[in-house]
C-alpha cells in the first residue's frame, strides 16, 4: 500500500511519515527540496500543481500544502489518482472572515474556496475525500505563530505576554497526524470536514505564560496592557490581524472527530524541545 503525502516536510509531515509505516503503509513523500530517502519511503521534489510527478495510482494521497493548488492539480487528471484523500484547511477559513485586516479577509476566502475546488474535483473523479480545519498547530519546532515568539524570546530574555480575554485551542502536529490516519482507516470519515483543535482551551495569555515557563533559559515577562497593544498596531500594522484577535476565541469544536474518529488531542502542555528545529532540513510548505 502506497500514500502519496504532498507537504511531506512539514510540521505535519515529520509527524505522520513515522506513523504510516507503522500502519504499514509505503510513502512516496513530495517536498520542494531534497531529502533522504529510506527503504519505505520515497523522496521527490515537487510543487503543486506544476512540478508534479508522473501520474500514479496510489492507495490514498495526503496533503499539507494549499487547497487551491491540490485543486487546480487534480482538475487535470482524468482519472482518479487515488481512492481517498486527506487534505488540512485551516481554522482561519472561519477565524479570519471578518478581520479588520483585508489580507486576513482574503486569506479566508481563499481557504473557502480552496476547499470548495478540491470536494469538487474529488466528487468529480470519484475520490473519497476528508478535510481537516486544524486550530494553532504546534510541536515540532516548525510553526510560523509559537515557536518564532518562544526563539525570540530566548533571544531576547524579554517575552512579551499581551493581556487577552480570547481562548485559544493550540494543537499538537501528532495528534493532527495521527487523526488523518484514522481518516484513512475509517470509512465513515469520508464526505466530512473536521474542525480539530487540542484537548484544553485556555486563554491566549495563559497560553502565551505556559510557552514563557517551558523556555529553557529565563526570561522576563513583559505585560503589555490595551495601551501598549494599541500602540503596536499604530507602529506595526503588520501585528493589527493578531492583535485585533485576542479577545476572541479562536477554538473548534472536536465533537464530531471524537465521535467519528475516537481522538483525543492531548492538553496544551509545552517542553523546552518543541522550540527546536527538527534536524532534517525540512521546508515549510504549510502554516
Amino acid at each position: 500500500m502506497a500514500v502519496l503525502v504532498i507537504g511531506a516536510s512539514s510540521q505535519i509531515g515529520h509527524c505522520l511519515l513515522p506513523r504510516l509505516l507503522a500502519a504499514g503503509f509505503d510513502v512516496v513523500a513530495l517536498s520542494r527540496k531534497a531529502q533522504v530517502g529510506t527503504a519505505r519511503i520515497e523522496w521527490k521534489l515537487a510543487r503543486v500543481p506544476d512540478r508534479m510527478p508522473e501520474p500514479a495510482r496510489y492507495d490514498a494521497i495526503v496533503s499539507f500544502g494549499p487547497l487551491l493548488a491540490l485543486g487546480e492539480w487534480l482538475s487535470r487528471q482524468t482519472e482518479a489518482p487515488a481512492p481517498r484523500l486527506v487534505a488540512t484547511s485551516s481554522m482561519s477559513a472561519v477565524s479570519k472572515r471578518d478581520s479588520v485586516v483585508a489580507d486576513e479577509v482574503e486569506i479566508a476566502r481563499q481557504l473557502r474556496r480552496g476547499e470548495d475546488e478540491v470536494v469538487r474535483q474529488c466528487e468529480r473523479l470519484g475520490i473519497g475525500w476528508t478535510l481537516f480545519r486544524p486550530t494553532l498547530i504546534y510541536g515540532v519546532g516548525l510553526d510560523k505563530s509559537l515557536t518564532p515568539l518562544a526563539r525570540r524570546a530566548l533571544r531576547w530574555r524579554v517575552f512579551p505576554i499581551p493581556a487577552a480575554r480570547g481562548l485559544r485551542q493550540p494543537v499538537h502536529a501528532d495528534d493532527l497526524a495521527q487523526a488523518v490516519v484514522r481518516a484513512l482507516a475509517v470509512p465513515e470519515s469520508q464526505g466530512r470536514t473536521f474542525e480539530f483543535g487540542g484537548g484544553e482551551r485556555l486563554s491566549a495569555e495563559i497560553m502565551f505564560r505556559r510557552v514563557r515557563d517551558s523556555l529553557p533559559r529565563a526570561t522576563l515577562p513583559l505585560p503589555l496592557g490595551r495601551a501598549a497593544q494599541a500602540l503596536m498596531r499604530w507602529l506595526w500594522p503588520a501585528s493589527r490581524g493578531p492583535l485585533s484577535r485576542l479577545d476572541r476565541d479562536l477554538v473548534a469544536d472536536n465533537g464530531l472527530a471524537v465521535s467519528v474518529l475516537g481522538i483525543s488531542p492531548r492538553l496544551f502542555q509545552p517542553d523546552a524541545a518543541m522550540w527546536t528545529r527538527p534536524e532534517a532540513d525540512m521546508d515549510m510548505e504549510h502554516r
